[in-house]
């Protein structure tokens, strides 16, 4: 547990407890091994970074740092792949090293570098995990940085293949790649390329990625479609009166039908958070339709 740390925040990832509260944080010496079963993540390393340098932070600040999109995981990863190419150039790779050499590793929707990395992280990924099967989040990635260079330089070209092969040009913006889409109420969803859809920024959070958009191809479909991840965020303030804005991915409402079905889509994707009513004062205005138990 942590409470009330001098730091003046707390922070979960779902990773260790260990980075919880930066230097207030529990001493992992005094606790068993199996207290902590994934170790730090690279969103935890993100999240202390940015909150160890807040200072105090209003709702508004809050909200920016919870859409930071800053892929620490990257910021590791990507010099030892440039060296690699440094060493052993591939004409084939000379642009794609290039754009990769001078990214800052942040992920947005207008971003080529970030639709490389993403590719390549999950060809990387797949690597590890295929010769070193199990759920050890932290031998993983230690995985991935120690792979041989020419295994992480041959991982960049099948991402390059399969970037070109399914949109036609490696130089695809992210945006174009990482789509929301809700089309139905079913829990089990559908996705089709033909269908609208709305480009997100954000990556997965397996990167460091603090709003988190776990996406991949679905079935038949070239771009990557998110079901899972920050799937509301909240940011509250207490006192007083309680201020709060928060966001939910689509909508409140199932069914289709309904203005509320996917109302929030476009908020959800910009981290444009609304506000929320909360009392009865702010509900003015805001009010479809009211009910009182026995109409």
């Amino acid at each position: 547990r942590v409470l009330n740390p001098k730091t003046g925040w707390i922070q979960n990832t779902n990773n260790w407890p260990y980075s919880a509260a930066g230097p207030d944080s529990p001493d992992p010496k005094r606790f068993p091994r199996y207290m902590d079963v994934y170790g730090e993540n690279p969103r935890g390393v993100n999240a202390v970074r940015l909150l160890s340098k807040s200072g105090k932070l209003d709702p508004e600040g809050l909200r920016t740092l919870a859409y930071d999109r800053y892929l620490s995981a990257f910021a590791e990863l990507v010099p030892g792949l440039v060296r690699a190419a440094e060493t052993a150039p591939r004409d084939i790779l000379r642009e794609p090293i290039a754009l990769l050499k001078g990214w800052d590793y942040r992920a947005s929707a207008d971003s080529v570098a970030t639709t490389l990395a993403m590719f390549w992280g999950e060809e990387i990924w797949s690597l590890a995990q295929a010769e070193y099967p199990g759920d050890d989040r932290r031998a993983v990635y230690q995985r991935l940085i120690a792979l041989p260079d020419a295994r992480k330089l041959d991982a960049l070209a099948a991402a390059i293949a399969k970037i070109e092969r399914n949109f036609g040009n490696w130089k695809t913006p992210w945006g174009e790649v990482n789509r929301f889409q809700r089309l139905t109420p079913a829990i089990e969803a559908r996705y089709d390329d033909k269908q609208p859809s709305i480009a997100v920024p954000f990556a997965s959070a397996k990167w460091g990625s603090l709003p988190a958009f776990e996406a991949a191809s679905r079935g038949n479909t070239a771009r990557w479609y998110g079901n899972r991840g920050n799937s509301f965020v909240a940011v509250v303030e207490f006192g007083p009166r309680v201020r709060a804005m928060a966001v939910t991915a689509g909508g409140l409402s199932g069914d289709p039908k309904s203005r509320h079905f996917n109302d929030q889509a476009s908020r959800y994707a910009a981290g444009d958070l609304r506000p929320v009513y909360f009392h009865p004062d702010e509900l003015a205005g805001h009010i479809m339709r009211r009910y009182r138990p026995g109409e």
